[in-house]
């Protein structure tokens, strides 16, 4: 993949920070990402600093190019693309210098708008430069499922599941976004998934257990996820900054599922019941069946899998904070 270099840095005043080295890197099949976008976003960061741009095109590249980044020392790299992409760069950089920015291109963006940042690149850039300005770059705390990073969610179960569903039709998911993944919902509720039986237990490294798991979210922040401009909220003490929140279903009976949702969407999260175990400062936990579950990180099928060791890793990742402008 070539690099295109940026135009050399202006002049800035004596009060500004000094130019940075940024690589953004670009998945332009992603939902919202287009080739006008890509443009305005690499010349507004390139009015003050030296930029390269590089374009993925299989999974895995985005990984690729952000730890070549991190060996040749650049400052900051800009992740634009969707969650997947966000992963990907998340887990190129965790554990090195090299900054990461988060720049929304999918259809959900969950991170990215978990930071308050606006879910349009073009306006989301002008964040990133401001919180540059400002030298507005923090250590953070990651999930870590069987060595691999993640930003802001696993799921297990269910959840999976969902979104295997909807990357077996990738082609229609940068046109129909959110009303698809809610086809996937009801669709995998009603017909794929089986309801009956348990598909995993977990171990909490206190030696407590819950036997009987249907559907987990292993969270490093919230919401969960967003439909619309709505969140889900499940825990909202989940933070970059405290542990894993894990919530469970032991049961998918239509009602608990519903109240659940119904609950998460009036804010405030919800609670543990009998039918719903949630557990808050998760350091360690471990999943586990002698069938395979389905398996997502950060909204990604990764496959079916009898074991996943979640671990909450603290300050793993140096992060462009990207506040919104008061």
């Amino acid at each position: 993949m070539t690099f295109v270099v940026g135009a050399p840095p202006a002049s800035r005043g004596a009060d500004t920070v000094s130019a940075l080295r940024i690589l953004l890197i670009v998945n332009s099949f992603a939902s919202s990402v287009t080739a006008k976008n890509t443009v305005t976003v690499h010349q507004r960061l390139s009015q003050h600093h030296d930029v390269q741009v590089v374009e993925t095109n299989r999974r895995g590249h985005a990984t690729r190019f952000a730890e070549d980044a991190a060996r040749r020392g650049i400052d900051v790299v800009v992740a634009y693309g969707g969650d997947g992409t966000l992963n990907e760069v998340a887990t190129g950089v965790a554990g090195s210098e090299t900054a990461l920015a988060v720049l929304p291109g999918g259809s959900t963006n969950v991170f990215a708008r978990t930071l308050g940042m606006p879910n349009d690149a073009i306006e989301a850039v002008e964040h990133i430069v401001d919180a540059l300005d400002r030298n507005d770059i923090s250590p953070i705390g990651l999930g870590r499922a069987n060595g691999r990073y993640f930003t802001f969610h696993t799921g297990l179960g269910y959840d999976a599941a969902v979104v295997q569903w909807v990357e077996r039709r990738a082609a229609l998911k940068r046109y129909f976004g959110h009303p698809l993944f809610v086809v996937a919902a009801l669709k995998t509720f009603f017909v794929d998934f089986d309801r009956k039986r348990p598909h995993f237990s977990l171990e909490f490294a206190d030696g407590s257990k819950v036997d009987n798991g249907f559907f987990s979210i292993v969270m490093n922040t919230n919401p969960y996820t967003y439909l619309g401009n709505r969140p889900l909220d499940i825990v909202p003490s989940t933070s970059l900054s405290t542990g894993l929140s894990v919530v469970t279903f032991k049961t998918m009976k239509p009602v608990h599922i519903l109240r659940t949702l119904a609950s998460a969407l009036k804010g405030g999260g919800v609670k543990s019941t009998p039918w719903l175990d949630v557990r808050t400062d998760v350091r360690k936990v471990t999943a586990s069946d002698a069938r395979a579950f389905a398996y997502q990180l950060d909204g990604d099928y990764l496959g079916d899998i009898q074991k996943v060791e979640f671990e909450y890793v603290p300050n793993a990742l140096r992060l462009v904070r990207s506040h919104p402008k008061l």
